[in-house]
């Protein structure tokens, strides 16, 4: 077993204290590939509102008792969820929490009996793309009403 798969990365779900946190995570990897759209601070900004109270859920990955890395399920209505938010703070790059985060999300979501995932993404973003592939995502047609400009695809994956 290498450093990285020994690495004990534990996933929880969102507490009131990590809001900062959620918001902080994407806001950076926003400001280095793109910008912060409208929708994106409405939504970091408000998580409560947007995604918990709608019965969605954020989870977070903790290394060392440290917050490394987020991803949240998005409640899109009739057992449609939209994975989103998914960021992983820059020095903690390719040690495979992104994954670890994902793997916990689709679990999540299969417990709580949710029918279909689907997310929109920018192909810029290529270890991401790789690992939706990896877990089964599809491409599909990206819909004009999509809330991020930056969008240029969208997957999905039934559960």
């Amino acid at each position: 077993m290498n450093e990285i798969e020994q690495l004990k990365v534990e996933i929880v779900p969102y507490q009131q204290q990590y809001a900062k946190d959620f918001a902080l995570l994407n806001f950076e990897w926003l400001e280095k590939y793109f910008y912060i759209e409208a929708y994106d601070k409405e939504v970091l900004n408000n998580p409560q509102k947007y995604i918990l109270d709608e019965g969605g859920q954020i989870l977070f990955a903790f290394l060392n008792g440290k917050v490394v890395g987020t991803v949240c399920l998005i409640n899109r209505g009739e057992g449609v969820f939209e994975l989103s938010k998914m960021a992983v703070t820059e020095h903690y790059k390719g040690m495979r929490i992104g994954q670890k985060l994902m793997y916990e999300c689709i679990a999540y979501a299969s417990r709580e009996g949710i029918k279909k995932l689907f997310l929109d993404s920018n192909r810029k973003l290529t270890p991401a793309i790789t690992l939706y592939h990896k877990v089964g995502f599809k491409e599909i047609p990206v819909p004009k009403d999509t809330p991020y400009e930056r969008c240029d695809i969208r997957m999905e994956l039934y559960l």
